[in-house]
């Protein structure tokens, strides 16, 4: 099975949202069926089985879903990086912005520890903003984020380009030509 073009079949595209122009890759379809969450999942886990990182951090909100999962999978703890404001303990907290605007994400301070080995993980990178958001407050906490990953990569808009600069490996399973 080409695993690429399964996944990528599984993802659905919603034109115009949210804003004019914009192609927005969905990725809920993906979710929505066990066996091809089972492949998403599966091919990630075969990524990392060996690397072994301490830890996964995944990025709010859809981050979340595929790390958690994966972390279980690995054996590893999961760290959520938030929207500002929905930590409940002391945080650290880095501004970015995105492809619409502005944005903040915050981190428990207790989250990592030093040299601790994380992967980073979203479900998609546009300009890259928010993955490097994550990446600057798990090493302001003295981490060590091993690679940035993602289900979809729009290189169009130079964020992988931008992360890989900034000295952070990166994994994507589908790349879309334009945005």
């Amino acid at each position: 099975m080409d695993t690429d073009a399964f996944i990528r079949h599984h993802i659905r595209t919603v034109p115009d949202w949210p804003s004019p122009g914009v192609q927005f890759r969905d990725i809920t379809p993906l979710l929505q069926n066990p066996k091809v969450f089972r492949v998403l999942i599966d091919t990630f886990v075969h990524r990392y089985f060996d690397v072994r990182p301490d830890l996964i951090a995944g990025l709010d909100a859809r981050g979340f879903i595929i790390g958690s999962v994966l972390a279980y999978e690995l054996n590893v703890g999961f760290v959520p990086i938030r929207k500002k404001g929905k930590l409940p303990f002391t945080t650290v907290a880095e501004t970015y912005e995105l492809e619409y605007g502005s944005a903040t994400v915050e981190l428990h301070t207790d989250a990592v520890k030093t040299g601790d080995r994380v992967v980073l993980i979203d479900d998609l990178i546009a300009t890259g903003g928010t993955m490097m958001a994550g990446k600057r407050l798990l090493e302001r906490l003295g981490a060590v984020v091993i690679e940035g990953a993602a289900i979809v990569d729009l290189p169009e808009l130079q964020g992988s380009a931008r992360l890989r600069e900034a000295g952070l490996a990166v994994h994507t399973l589908v790349h879309y030509a334009g945005h």
